[in-house]
């Protein structure tokens, strides 16, 4: 039962505070379209998302209009594309246009699934796949791409890493008046998790329903202000507050995925707890981490008041809703938060800060950009690195990284709306080339063997 001090809490949240529903996305399941040829596939892979997805722009709209609550993106994520085209991998681009001409017919602002899962090893089929992702990213506007190259029970694949250091990079390159913004659009993940609703990631698993609906929610302004608050609070106080704010925050989440999935006839999949940062001032967790007490985020205390706040968010979206998944956390994705922009325009954020950061939150190495010149090798150690904490430390982490074309440490790049901007962040220059290249696979850790 909603009371009318929730409703006006609700309403300060949204007016003062950046509430808001980050995404609808709906998940779709392609398995009934795969056809004898490319060119039949992909027909009837635009006849099924235009259909199952007609109404969801419009359903969202009307949704935030009765419940007073912005609806900020409307998404679409389908079954892994490698594995719908493995009889005809060359011919994939078909499908990926198939897709992107959709996601246009709908208005949604992305459409994600361009995916391949190679966490244990490569299939013949998906290294075909693999090397078309950067010119599907170069030619497609709406289109993401996901490569799952690690997992704790498999070990990471150190050659799909390898592979993808190039790809990046060739992303990157082929969208470089666009301050390579393909590359933004790309994530290499280890753990991937098959009900995301946030992109570049998402794309809808095996396991799941022919068509699922999953929100994201976020609300960093909302965390922060309530904060502000309790300025002399000790810490324990401080978790206590950002899980009753987590548990306020889900709330609404819970209520326009049940309503969300009705009206568009579908199962309801999840919600999505993760704090989703975005350019605007206000709307930001590298703040919240401030308001904490750290100073700049980046500082030392930093690592510690993010593991603070992660685990205070889920602890507090738990209780809200009967189905959380997705990723759930707090990202840190540097151009897409201005309290992260401002640090790594201070000298205060590098890499290794980062990586330390990713340890204990939501995702991994999100929205930097690094020189152009950099070497795929090094692209892919960074990837083998941030892998290599997901794989032992049993969570999601991911890199999504712009090797920047023609730009070099201290440069700036320029996305716009929510990729925002950011500085060019240095990279260690010393040659690991020789770690990359051998290749084979980084086993899995002992405890991943649970049977």
């Amino acid at each position: 039962m909603y009371t009318k001090f929730d409703v006006l809490e609700t309403i300060d949240m949204v007016a003062k505070e950046h509430l808001d529903i980050r995404t609808i996305t709906m998940g779709i399941s392609l398995f009934p379209c795969v056809r004898g040829s490319a060119e039949e596939t992909a027909r009837a892979v635009y006849d099924l998302v235009c259909s199952r997805a007609e109404n969801i722009v419009g359903t969202a709209e009307a949704l935030s209009g009765e419940y007073g609550i912005p609806i900020v993106n409307k998404r679409v994520s389908v079954t892994p594309v490698s594995l719908i085209s493995s009889a005809f991998p060359e011919k994939a681009p078909l499908i990926a246009k198939a897709l992107d001409r959709a996601a246009e017919e709908l208005g949604i602002d992305f459409l994600g699934g361009y995916s391949a899962l190679v966490h244990k090893s490569s299939a013949g089929y998906e290294k075909i796949f693999m090397d078309t992702i950067p010119e599907v990213l170069a030619e497609t506007k709406r289109l993401c791409s996901s490569v799952n190259v690690g997992s704790t029970r498999s070990g990471i694949n150190m050659d799909a890493v390898g592979r993808m250091g190039h790809i990046f990079k060739r992303a990157a390159a082929l969208t470089a008046d666009a301050d390579g913004l393909g590359a933004a659009k790309l994530v290499a993940f280890c753990n991937a998790v098959e009900d995301n609703p946030f992109m570049a990631g998402a794309f809808h698993g095996v396991g799941e329903a022919d068509c699922v609906v999953n929100v994201g929610v976020s609300g960093p302004g909302v965390v922060k202000h309530a904060l502000e608050q309790i300025p002399d609070a000790d810490l324990t106080e401080a978790a206590e507050m950002i899980k009753r704010t987590a548990f306020k925050i889900t709330r609404a989440g819970q209520l326009i995925a049940r309503e969300a999935a009705k009206r568009l006839h579908a199962e309801f999949g999840i919600v999505d707890l993760s704090l989703a940062p975005t350019p605007a001032r206000g709307d930001s967790v590298a703040q919240i981490l401030e308001e904490l007490g750290v100073g700049v985020v980046g500082g030392h205390g930093t690592t510690a008041a993010l593991a603070l706040l992660n685990d205070a968010v889920k602890k507090g979206g738990v209780m809200a809703s009967s189905r959380v998944g997705g990723l759930s956390g707090a990202f840190i994705p540097v151009s897409e938060d201005i309290g992260m922009i401002e640090a790594a325009e201070a000298g205060e954020i590098n890499l290794d800060k980062l990586e330390a950061m990713t340890c204990v939150c939501s995702v991994g190495l999100d929205m930097i950009a690094i020189p152009g010149d950099t070497p795929a090798e090094t692209v892919s150690a960074i990837l083998a690195d941030e892998a290599a904490i997901g794989m032992v430390n049993n969570k999601t982490t991911a890199v999504r990284i712009i090797p920047a074309p023609g730009k070099k440490a201290g440069d700036k790049v320029v996305f716009g709306g929510l990729l925002g901007h950011a500085p060019v962040l240095p990279v260690h220059t010393a040659d690991c080339s020789k770690f990359v290249l051998r290749g084979g696979n980084i086993p899995a850790p002992i405890h991943s063997f649970k049977n």
